[in-house]
């Protein structure tokens, strides 16, 4: 049975190699190339006007050339992870992983570069030699001490960083483990005796790194296969090694290990027993990070130890030691301000920025990519997650402004603030589209109610209100599951301290709460009885109560349920004054910006009074986001060429809105395909009111709208924003059982800010 799990599991990454295209890169075009004129720009003659702007002056080649977005990540295969010497070729498929990494998580691109070159200075003649190319190097997998020789020759004739990731990448991310480490253990780096296996260059890396965060030389011992390096010793000595040597007279690791507080292995399995954790100093911190078998297994050493704190380099167990946590930001951070090098206070920057991360509130993005894990700082979660979306932010920022300290920006940014957040909204996709909302939304404070605050997406997003705006946020649900489920979150905040709580079971405002639903809904047949039924069990009902009642300002329900059921509440309870659901308004972020989708929920067939509705709303709330409205009336008919029933109602919608001549622009009825492609509507319809891509579609139909905002979402990527409630003043907003956290979040936003701020 293991065998065929064994079988399957190498196919299964073979196959992933392979298919639908062999590797895992490809290179794309950023700029057009649909005719002539395009290519004039692009290649001759255009291009020499960027030629001649470099050859002027270097620096412009960030500007005009991919150069200062571009790492080469570099290597002879010679110590690949886990395979050893495994060559160039081989190593290929490890450096274009390392490639799609600085993707993924940095947006940096990369070549992967495997030089057939063991010989260390030659292979660092080569590289000195590509520095017009990249605006990083990266080295990988190239075995000790050739890698000290690579590395100290290309950092002395190279004016761009050079970075031996297995070196320095693990050196950082243990630098920020062993600062949480020590701080649950109450250590400090300068009163701990540390000892340490292995001795090639990331062992060697994390021990110089250990003594720039305090540790003391002399505190340290470090063995290898050949055990403790100690003065005198001449078997497999280098420079590096000999740093570290001890003038002792012990030996071995079981002779140097006693009252260790820090052990640090790079080694391989089996390296340290139980029996030598028995005899480590109390609370023990062991780093045990050999792939993919670690010097000791961590149930053995919590049965010796249970108060042990440990990490280990599988993902598996908790705390792992994944360079990922480091190099995508580090890079992001020195290219973006052109560093000349990557200096120590760069990479001081760096563990401190991830430590700290650490001890914050768990975002929710890494809680879902991790779901069923602890990620509460202690014991179990010293370091982030790799998909935690703050580490861009935070630790490329870090890293930029101890570039500018230090004098090695050769193009310093202006505003470290504004750069944080242009890097934030890189990775929250909707940060950027959102800015203007969260900026209108600073200006007041409202009180947001969840209808289900029970569920841990509304409890982050609760959490991330009071963080990030001046909203009060209130939850209806049972305070002991509450209290219990934020704990288990990780989440600082807790009922009543932090936000109001409105208990279903057992309220004060219980019969305050039933009479005045009752009053309102007396005469559609609802009986005392039923309305406090409903008080006691409907959380949309009773969040909407309170907004009547002016105990909230704004209602979010819907995280489970249909949108259907918690729609006849608001309109039963809130639907007043002048107030009607007059549709569902879906923002959809693709690459290339938001498009608004609409009605997606409320009006299966809407009259065309009602799409007329539609379109006004949906121009007030694109508003909001900055954007200029450009809606599209689109059908199964084209400017009239069906005489469709979807096609005749979108007509006299389109006589509507010209009676009352609306300042923005819109036309129909047109399919969809017209209303995104400017061309192709003109060669249809020549002189269309409506300009350029549209960015608002509304439909006929319900069945239409919702079909294309799930193909959206599903099929090209898109992230929703909303659904939006239109027509209800913000008193309510139903969401969908697919929204995320951060859906939450905006969606709370929207709520607290006052329509009247956009007409």
């Amino acid at each position: 049975m293991e065998d065929r799990r064994q079988d399957s599991a190498r196919q299964a990454a073979l196959d992933y190699h392979e298919f639908p295209h062999p590797g895992k890169l490809e290179i794309r075009a950023t700029k057009p190339m649909a005719n002539g004129r395009d290519l004039a720009r692009a290649y001759s003659p255009g291009v020499a006007e960027a030629c001649l702007e470099i050859k002027a002056d270097p620096q412009t080649a960030a500007r005009y050339t991919t150069k200062g977005n571009l790492v080469g990540v570099v290597t002879n295969g010679t110590a690949v992870l886990g395979l050893g010497n495994i060559g160039a070729l081989a190593s290929k498929p490890v450096m274009e992983g390392k490639a799609v990494l600085f993707k993924k998580f940095a947006n940096i691109d990369c070549f992967d570069i495997e030089l057939d070159e063991p010989d260390p200075v030659k292979l660092a003649e080569i590289v000195c030699a590509l520095e017009p190319t990249f605006g990083a190097i990266n080295l990988e997998d190239i075995k000790a001490p050739d890698c000290f020789i690579v590395e100290r020759i290309c950092r002395e004739r190279m004016n761009i960083p050079v970075f031996h990731d297995d070196q320095h990448g693990t050196a950082i991310v243990v630098g920020a483990a062993a600062t949480n480490a020590l701080r649950i253990a109450g250590k400090a780096f300068e009163d701990i005796k540390i000892v340490s296996t292995g001795g090639g260059a990331a062992g060697i890396a994390c021990l110089d790194m250990l003594l720039k965060l305090g540790v003391k030389r002399e505190n340290v011992w470090l063995c290898d296969i050949h055990g403790l390096v100690h003065e005198g010793r001449e078997v497999d000595m280098n420079p590096q090694k000999a740093a570290y040597a001890q003038a002792s007279d012990k030996r071995v690791l079981a002779e140097v290990i006693d009252g260790a507080d820090l052990f640090l292995g790079l080694s391989g399995p089996g390296v340290l027993t139980p029996e030598m954790v028995g005899r480590m100093a109390p609370r023990p911190i062991i780093f045990a990070l050999a792939n993919p078998n670690p010097e000791i297994d961590p149930e053995a050493a919590r049965a010796v130890a249970p108060d042990a704190i440990i990490a280990t380099g599988r993902s598996d167990f908790p705390n792992q030691v994944n360079n990922v946590l480091c190099f995508p930001f580090i890079f992001r951070g020195a290219l973006d301000v052109g560093a000349t090098t990557i200096n120590d206070e760069m990479k001081i920057a760096c563990i401190e920025g991830i430590a700290a991360l650490a001890r914050a509130t768990t975002a929710a993005e890494a809680a879902t990519a991790y779901r069923g894990e602890t990620l509460t700082f202690g014991a179990d979660y010293l370091i982030p997650k790799p998909f935690d979306p703050r580490l861009m932010g935070v630790v490329s920022s870090a890293v930029a402004r101890a570039a500018m300290e230090t004098g090695v920006a050769t193009r310093p940014l202006p505003d470290l603030t504004a750069y944080k957040q242009k890097l934030d909204d890189s990775v929250f996709r909707s940060g950027l589209i959102m800015r203007p909302v969260f900026e209108a939304a600073a200006t007041v404070t409202r009180r947001i109610v969840f209808a289900e605050g029970e569920d841990e997406r509304v409890l982050r997003a609760a959490n991330a209100m009071l963080e990030e705006t001046t909203d009060v946020p209130i939850l209806i649900g049972r305070p002991d599951v509450i209290a219990m489920r934020a704990e288990r979150a990780g989440l600082p905040i807790r009922p009543e301290r932090d936000f109001q709580i409105v208990n279903p079971e057992n309220d004060p405002r219980y019969r305050d709460y039933w009479e005045t639903y009752h009053g309102l809904m007396a005469r559609r047949g609802v009986t005392p009885d039923i309305a406090r039924a409903i008080m006691r069990t409907n959380t949309t009902a009773i969040g909407a109560v309170m907004v009547h009642r002016g105990e909230a300002d704004s209602l979010i329900c819907g995280t489970f349920g249909q949108y259907s059921w918690h729609l006849q509440y608001v309109r039963q309870i809130l639907a007043r004054d002048g107030l009607e659901p007059v549709a569902a308004l879906s923002m959809i972020i693709l690459e290339d910006g938001p498009l608004f989708i609409a009605d997606t929920q409320c009006h299966n067939d809407p009259t065309p009074q009602q799409v007329m509705e539609t379109v006004m709303g949906a121009a007030r709330h694109v508003r909001r986001f900055g954007l200029p409205p450009k809606i599209a009336l689109c059908s199964h008919s084209q400017f009239g060429n069906t005489d469709s029933y979807s096609g005749r109602k979108m007509r006299d919608a389109l006589a509507m809105l010209d009676a009352r001549a609306p300042d923005f622009t819109y036309d129909g009825e047109m399919h969809v395909d017209a209303a995104l492609d400017p061309e192709l509507r003109e060669r249809i319809f020549p002189g269309s009111r409506l300009e350029g891509v549209a960015n608002v579609l509304v439909f006929a139909g319900t069945d239409a709208a919702s079909g294309v905002r799930n193909a959206l979402k599903m099929r090209a990527g898109g992230l929703e924003v909303g659904p939006i409630l239109m027509g209800m003043g913000n008193r309510a907003h139903i969401v969908t059982p697919s929204i995320t956290t951060r859906g939450l979040l905006n969606m709370s936003v929207l709520a607290g800010t006052p329509v009247t701020h956009y007409g």
